[in-house]
């Protein structure tokens, strides 16, 4: 055995270390009194840098297509090293076959590390990739591309294409059996074969005489389309011999399974329309057990829940259609929070809840104390709920909730990808007078995307988060009015929340510290209240805030410093102007002071003395959101591929509305026209 002097040993590793790190050890009176030590020391010094390199260079792992929607694809990529984050993932896209030139997508979001904090949740993103490609046809195969590059070197396989198809609206299969309801009183021809009420005819049952609704001998099979024919089905709940077989709680259920070729379709028959009257009932229709289901065409009302769809850990449906349907004086209309439940497609309704219609005022009354108004009533609930993965809510109109659309508040994502809360879209709903928020996020995980909704008057806030598992969230060309408690609400910490495009007539000034945020071609304009117009509360150095137009408020009681930071000491800095804020932080090195002549006659909303008290109530109808052409919002963004393309000018304008293209159609697509769907 070798054998060095303890005095050689340290000048060998100080030497060694010095030489290899450029750097010299904090202790230089560190001793080594046994060889272990010595062997350790040295192995330290010699391999430390090798040790740095490949914890930068990047492996990549589990590749995942998220399941498709109608018009987006999801994508996961896991990764192992990259520990100084400059990785990147580029992303292409075609048609599939085409032999086109690629596209160039939106790069995935780099994930990991990321904490996330809040009501009994200790969560850590792992390391990955996440990220959509947007706006595609529906029901076509595309190839999508993914180069996964990092200047440190990539260790692995660092190209992937995969071929995905984006899903197809569900739809009748031919040559499966007809079934016909008629109303109880109705006396002209029926069709046959015909049934006593919904229950006896998904069942097969025609026996009226209480509980023998229950032998059902000849269910409905995968195919069959159940056509309701115009009336009012209201059932009497205490009628032992009810003839719609409603059960004594009042509450339907549907436990057949269809398939995607041959769905079980529940319709209105055409010639008038279908009221179901729930009577006062909690439920009206339990589809927990069912897959596959369509229904169509059908107007409900007077009842608590319409679908109960899922109760998490317990059962939840599965590839549901609700579509061209009218909910009325309900507490909630659609809701699931088992996290297995999957592909809802819930599109063209119209919900209207129970909550005050004539005035604007909050639920929080408890937060300061008595007022003369006290708190809001918990008279609705949410419009739409749902947790899970591939839901679809678009195009519906929502007004008289707490909440109109939200994702379930679940709480740690489960450990399975199949039960974990990804590839939800929420687009181009009309959403009106609430009582919190507009579009609530909270507890999805990756490729959250919210794009194209337009909210009127909300006592919260508009789009919640609180928190996000991971992202990326996408909040893209959103339109948002008067609303009292800002733009955006986020707690918990909420990595990856991206906001593209949108126009908030709002403060962005709501929540908590988060990470891994961007914010891009924005308009935030203030209303002039007791508030700052804008706060940059982020806890990592790659969030990114650029290109955005801010209206600061200037009413009597604003603060002075509109601008808010959360500098690296993690002391909140307030400065007076954006160059201010720019200069100290370098964020919005390209942003700009805005102000209302930038639209071509939207005034600012006359705020809520608070958010508990009365307040105005606005009407979409009656609000112009696009901007003047000669604004200094116009071509004042930047390109970001796969949202802005096809601008107009000679740079992306700012906000939601680009000039010269057509607005997006908002709310139920039977429904439009000049009056508001709600009246």
């Amino acid at each position: 055995m070798i054998k060095f002097s303890d005095q050689l040993n340290k000048k060998i590793v100080l030497s060694l270390f010095t030489k290899s790190t450029g750097r010299r050890l904090r202790n230089p009176h560190l001793t080594m009194a046994q060889p272990t030590r010595l062997v350790a020391a040295f192995v330290l010094v010699v391999c430390f840098p090798l040790f740095l390199n490949a914890q930068n260079t990047v492996s990549p792992g589990e590749f995942i297509v998220e399941p498709p929607t109608l018009i987006n694809l999801g994508f996961e990529w896991y990764i192992e090293g990259d520990e100084n984050r400059n990785a990147r993932v580029k992303v292409e896209y075609r048609i599939a076959g085409s032999g086109s030139e690629w596209k160039k997508g939106m790069p995935l979001l780099r994930i990991g590390g990321e904490h996330i904090e809040r009501a009994g949740i200790d969560y850590t993103t792992p390391d990955m990739f996440a990220g959509s490609i947007l706006d595609l046809a529906e029901n076509t195969s595309y190839e999508a591309r993914f180069t996964l590059e990092d200047p440190d070197g990539v260790e692995g396989e660092a190209v992937k294409t995969v071929t995905v198809s984006t899903r197809a609206e569900p739809k009748a299969a031919t040559g499966g059996r007809v079934r016909h309801v008629y109303p109880q009183y109705y006396t002209g021809e029926k069709e046959e074969p015909h049934y006593p009420g919904l229950v006896s005819a998904y069942g097969g049952s025609t026996n009226t005489k209480g509980d023998w609704n229950v032998v059902a001998e000849d269910v409905v099979q995968p195919g069959d389309i159940i056509k309701i024919h115009g009336g009012l089905y209201q059932g009497n709940l205490l009628n032992y011999p009810d003839w719609h077989n409603i059960p004594f709680d009042g509450t339907y259920f549907f436990t057949a399974k269809g398939t995607a070729e041959r769905p079980i379709v529940i319709e209105a028959a055409g010639d008038g329309e279908v009221i179901f009257d729930g009577a006062g009932a909690a439920i009206l229709f339990n589809v927990m057990a069912s897959e596959h289901h369509i229904f169509q065409g059908l107007t409900f009302r007077n009842v608590g829940r319409v679908f109960e769809a899922g109760r998490k850990h317990l059962a939840g449906a599965t590839d549901l259609t609700v579509r061209n349907c009218r909910f009325e004086n309900v507490g909630e209309g659609i809701v699931t929070e088992y996290a297995g439940s999957k592909n809802f497609l819930i599109q063209d309704n119209v919900l209207i809840g129970r909550d005050d219609r004539y005035r604007l005022y909050g639920w929080q009354a408890h937060r300061e104390g008595l007022i003369p108004y006290g708190t809001h009533l918990l008279d609705s609930y949410y419009g739409i709920k749902v947790y899970g993965s591939g839901h679809v809510i678009a195009y519906n109109s929502i007004a008289f909730f707490h909440d109109a659309i939200g994702i379930s508040t679940y709480g740690t994502p489960e450990k399975e990808q199949e039960l974990k809360a990804v590839s939800i879209d929420i687009y181009n709903n009309d959403l009106h007078l609430l009582v919190d928020d507009f579009i609530e996020a909270d507890g999805g995980v990756h490729n959250i995307r919210v794009m194209r909704n337009r909210g009127v008057n909300s006592a919260g806030s508009g789009i919640s988060a609180q928190p996000v598992f991971g992202g990326p969230a996408y909040y893209i060309r959103n339109v948002l009015y008067h609303i009292v408690r800002g733009a955006l609400k986020i707690h918990g910490g909420v990595p990856g929340l991206i906001a593209y495009h949108n126009t908030f007539i709002a403060e962005n000034n709501a929540g908590s510290v988060h990470p891994n945020s961007n914010y891009r071609n924005n308009l935030f304009l203030g209303a002039d209240g007791p508030t700052i117009i804008a706060a940059f509360p982020y806890t990592t150095p790659y969030s990114v805030a650029d290109y955005n137009g801010y209206r600061p408020n200037r009413g009597p009681d604003s603060p002075e410093n509109q601008f808010v930071w959360l500098s690296p000491a993690g002391e909140r800095v307030g400065f007076k102007t954006l160059p201010d804020l720019r200069k100290a932080s370098g964020l919005e090195a390209h942003g700009i002071i805005v102000d209302y002549d930038i639209f071509e006659g939207l005034k600012m909303p006359i705020k809520a003395p608070g958010e508990d008290r009365p307040g105005p109530v606005y009407h979409a109808v009656d609000l112009n959101f696009k901007l003047n052409p000669k604004a200094n919002a116009v071509n004042a963004g930047v390109l970001i591929p796969n949202v802005n393309d096809l601008y107009t000018g000679n740079a992306p304008d700012l906000g939601a509305l680009e000039v010269g293209l057509p607005e997006p159609i908002y709310g139920a697509r039977s429904e439009i026209n000049n009056q508001p769907f709600y009246r």
